[in-house]
């Protein structure tokens, strides 16, 4: 529990420093920001390889994995359908209903709570002793899997915010072949897995992505220029690599304290919000979600509630399958997909560098660090409803 409250104490911080950051740095604010968003990305790709070394399946069985893709598809859609529609018909005002700009901005946005936090949850249901339950094999399949959905989904919903380029095909071309050699090499490669060699690794993939969107920035421009995200390259990475299961002190305070920085760097990232009025500047300059006014905290505060409940409740989704195990057994692997963190706070990063911002933005954030800090009580939860399957 106390890890978990770490997770949302970091991302507070982050965010309340984010407000005060343009004021302290001045003219200095420019670099600030680029060191941190270099962090924040060297950060993700460091969490993403780990996600992607978890990724073990028998591809001999690999049909027995399609209805496990579809729950887990599904179970990351759900909750993502439900806060794509509040905001759009609750938040933003009727003109806005019918925008394309509005849906797919808010398509991008609301996508943060699709993915659960596969690293956070493996580990807290590891330490309250489900390691060699259903539930925990059944979760761990199923969280890999809507995470994996979450990252692919991207795709689209990118070429829907920057439309159809040239470029596009390119993006379509490298993510395949990624998949391509992630599904072919997986697990073949032996190579070395502790801390200091999966940071190298999350460095030289920051390296390429950067270096692709340089190169074809300078010879395109920016409207021409090839962004592919950290998050596909670093976790094919972690796919290809024959896992090894290094389970000592310090990788553990490590690979904590890079996501610690991580939630806290992801605070850091978000956009001057408290007295600003994003309605002055919605001419072109800032997104349909960015040009909304701010509302009152306490009305953030009950749309905080309100989204967290959809998006738990999407989350639910498992229960009406794997009909062969106890409806107590089901609860539990839902329940235990509630959990949010890295994955879906990177989506949010991402949908920064599109200018999205406004309510919106506040909302997914705090929904966010609402749902970090319920995590205890979720997990507590996962442990109370396996007592009762198992002891009966």
């Amino acid at each position: 529990m106390k890890k978990i409250l770490s997770f949302s104490a970091f991302m507070i911080v982050g965010l309340v420093l984010s407000q005060l950051l343009p004021l302290w740095a001045g003219s200095e604010y420019g670099i600030v920001k680029n060191t941190s968003n270099v962090l924040l990305y060297v950060c993700l790709s460091f969490i993403m390889i780990n996600v992607g070394r978890e990724f073990e399946v028998d591809k001999v069985r690999w049909k027995s994995y399609a209805q496990d893709y579809f729950i887990a598809m599904s179970t990351a859609a759900m909750p993502w359908f439900f806060i794509a529609l509040y905001y759009v018909f609750v938040l933003l005002p009727p003109e806005f209903w019918h925008s394309w700009d509005a849906w797919t901005e808010n398509l991008l946005l609301s996508r943060f709570a699709a993915p659960t936090s596969a690293g956070i949850l493996f580990t807290m249901l590891a330490a309250i002793g489900l390691k060699t339950s259903w539930i925990y094999k059944k979760i761990q399949v199923l969280a890999i899997f809507d995470d994996l959905d979450t990252i692919l989904l991207m795709i689209p919903l990118q070429i829907m915010m920057i439309g159809m380029r040239w470029q596009v095909i390119i993006v379509v071309f490298i993510v395949f072949l990624l998949l391509s050699i992630g599904w072919r090499q997986l697990g073949k490669f032996n190579l070395r897995q502790d801390w200091k060699a999966i940071l190298f690794y999350s460095v030289l993939v920051f390296i390429a992505t950067q270096a692709l969107y340089v190169i074809s920035k300078n010879l395109y421009g920016d409207d021409g220029s090839i962004h592919i995200e950290v998050l596909l390259p670093a976790f094919v990475l972690g796919m290809v690599m024959k896992h090894k299961e290094i389970d000592t002190p310090i990788e553990r305070k490590v690979s904590t304290g890079i996501s610690f920085l991580f939630m806290f760097l992801v605070g850091i990232s978000m956009p001057h919000f408290i007295g600003v009025d994003f309605a002055e500047s919605h001419a072109g300059a800032h997104s349909v979600t960015g040009s909304q006014a701010m509302m009152p905290w306490s009305v953030i505060a009950f749309h905080v509630l309100v989204v967290s409940l959809l998006s738990n409740i999407g989350k639910l989704f498992p229960v009406f399958f794997y009909r062969d195990r106890k409806f107590s057994e089901r609860l539990a692997l839902s329940i235990g997909m509630f959990t949010r963190g890295e994955v879906g706070a990177g989506i949010i990063f991402i949908a920064l560098g599109y200018n999205l911002g406004g309510p919106a933005l506040i909302i997914s954030v705090l929904t966010i660090v609402l749902n970090l800090i319920l995590t205890g009580v979720f997990v507590l939860w996962v442990k109370k409803l396996a007592l009762r399957s198992y002891s009966v």
